[in-house]
């Protein structure tokens, strides 16, 4: 059986990025991103990854060791920023990928499993106690407050069977719309902290200003500092998640939050999933977060 820190079950999809009328054709998904942020930090990976037949080559771009693709509808989603403002956009998507369930998961073995998709129904949810009993679980709660309209536009809503699932979660990612959408509260701490309460052991909570993580003990914070924002918007919670839960393994909370604050305002930056080196988060943090202590290289 092989073994890896980290296994990722999600889509890899074809995105349209359009903003200010100028449209680009990426790669992504969530399960890219978060790869590519793990491979980073040198996390040996596995993913299990759904794409169309038609779309195979796609494989060939991934530097994730194994790959275990599962056949699916091609999927696109269309990122739309209507003003200037990359913390403004809404999503569309074509295409439904089929549900993942316990029977599609491969014999491997993992520290962490992490759940990540676009929308929920995308992922059974007995995925949470099969892969609970194997390991850590990690989820990012878009693919769970996100539903398709019949204009084929994302939408948020609270998801009902929360509170029967979250006690199988390790780490629990949400950003603060989410959390509010789940919770109620605007307030973040009150949010984490109720998340945590229901009974996710840590959860890992962004704003566009920073990256936060109730344990039930404490709040870590840690602010973005990236120079340019203009590029990198879309999946930013994707690659927050990927590096958080592969640092967490060989550090305590506030170092990983340090390593994944530094890697993902890199990843803000440029288009498309963070192509950085450890070195590079590294040197990020002394140049950009002088007050803390970096990780070890």
């Amino acid at each position: 059986m092989k073994s890896y820190d980290l296994y990722i079950i999600g889509p890899v999809t074809i995105d349209y990025d359009e903003y200010m009328g100028e449209t680009k054709t990426l790669l992504a998904g969530p399960g890219l991103f978060s790869a590519y942020a793990a491979l980073a930090s040198g996390a040996q990976i596995g993913l299990l990854a759904q794409t169309a037949p038609e779309q195979s080559y796609i494989h060939q771009m991934f530097y994730v060791q194994d790959i275990h693709p599962l056949a699916a509808p091609v999927t696109t989603t269309r990122v739309i920023y209507p003003t200037e403002s990359r913390n403004e956009r809404y999503l569309t998507m074509t295409g439904q990928i089929k549900v993942i369930t316990p029977a599609d998961i491969p014999e491997v073995q993992a520290d962490v499993y992490q759940l990540i998709s676009y929308i929920n129904g995308q992922l059974d949810f007995e995925l949470f106690p099969c892969l609970a009993a194997r390991g850590k679980v990690a989820c990012d709660m878009q693919g769970y407050v996100r539903y398709v309209g019949e204009d084929e536009r994302i939408y948020t809503a609270d998801w009902p069977d929360k509170v029967k699932w979250f006690p199988y979660i390790t780490y629990l990612k949400v950003d603060s719309d989410e959390a509010k959408t789940l919770t109620g509260f605007d307030d973040r701490k009150k949010a984490a902290r109720q998340l945590h309460e229901w009974g996710a052991k840590e959860v890992l909570l962004t704003h566009s200003t920073e990256v936060m993580v109730y344990d039930g003990e404490k709040y870590h914070v840690c602010p973005f500092r990236p120079k340019d924002v203009s590029k990198g918007r879309s999946g930013r919670g994707d690659t927050t998640i990927g590096a958080y839960i592969t640092e967490r393994q060989r550090a305590g909370i506030d170092q990983a939050l340090l390593y994944t604050a530094a890697l993902v305002s890199l990843k803000q930056e440029t288009f498309g999933p963070f192509k950085g080196t450890r070195e590079d988060v590294l040197t990020c943090i002394r140049e950009r977060y002088p007050e803390f202590v970096a990780p070890k290289a």
